[in-house]
């Protein structure tokens, strides 16, 4: 695992954040700002620009580089969370021995969302994208302390956040601009919910592809 890795990661969740732009612009029109996809998008870009730079770096590292990019050139809030979430995993990665296993990528996936739920204040149930990253995380941390199989894991994941990100539309939005919106909020799926949830069901069918 190396610098390469996380590139690719990028790459696939960056194609497929690409691919729904529309979609997410929409429902964050519905509830947002508007501009969710557009600051994600700004990121991914500025990160596919460094790639020679992230590739050449050891994984801890190369997220740690990521993750500066990111706090730099995605606005809103996405930044400082995507910031936290990369640092995070980077951390957790950097102190793990076994930085390759399932278990050594559940540490480091909940380190990384545990710090967004920091940075962010909340937890699930408040419509944001910590209602599919902490069902995603728990599941992966039991997964992995059961001593599943990398591909079991992988076919699961997708699953556990398409199921949470879907729970949105029927949620009052308690944090960010949707909260103002009071009931109008529900009905809606959640912008952050729903590109967390793309991110992640690319980054799986990334590896599982890789390991084909």
């Amino acid at each position: 695992m190396n610098g390469k890795t996380v590139m690719a990661c990028l790459d696939a969740a960056h194609a497929s954040l690409k691919e729904h732009a529309d979609e997410i612009a929409s429902l964050d029109q519905a509830i947002g700002d508007g501009d969710h996809i557009i600051n994600l998008l700004r990121g991914m870009d500025a990160l596919a620009a460094m790639r020679a730079q992230i590739e050449a770096d050891a994984f801890a590292p190369a997220l740690k580089l990521a993750a500066t990019k990111v706090l730099s050139t995605v606005g809103g809030s996405s930044g400082p969370l995507f910031f936290s979430m990369l640092t995070g995993m980077a951390k957790a990665s950097a102190d793990d021995a076994d930085s390759a296993g399932v278990a050594a990528f559940a540490r480091a996936f909940a380190a990384g969302v545990e710090a967004v739920g920091q940075r962010g204040k909340t937890g699930v149930g408040s419509k944001t994208m910590m209602d599919v990253l902490i069902p995603v995380a728990e599941r992966f941390t039991a997964m992995a302390e059961a001593g599943a199989s990398r591909q079991d894991v992988l076919d699961a994941l997708p699953r556990i956040a398409e199921e949470h990100m879907l729970a949105t539309r029927d949620m009052l939005a308690t944090k960010g601009r949707a909260s103002f919106l009071g009931e109008r909020s529900r009905g809606h799926i959640d912008p952050g919910a729903r590109s967390s949830q793309l991110m992640i069901e690319a980054v799986c069918a990334y590896i599982a592809r890789d390991e084909a």
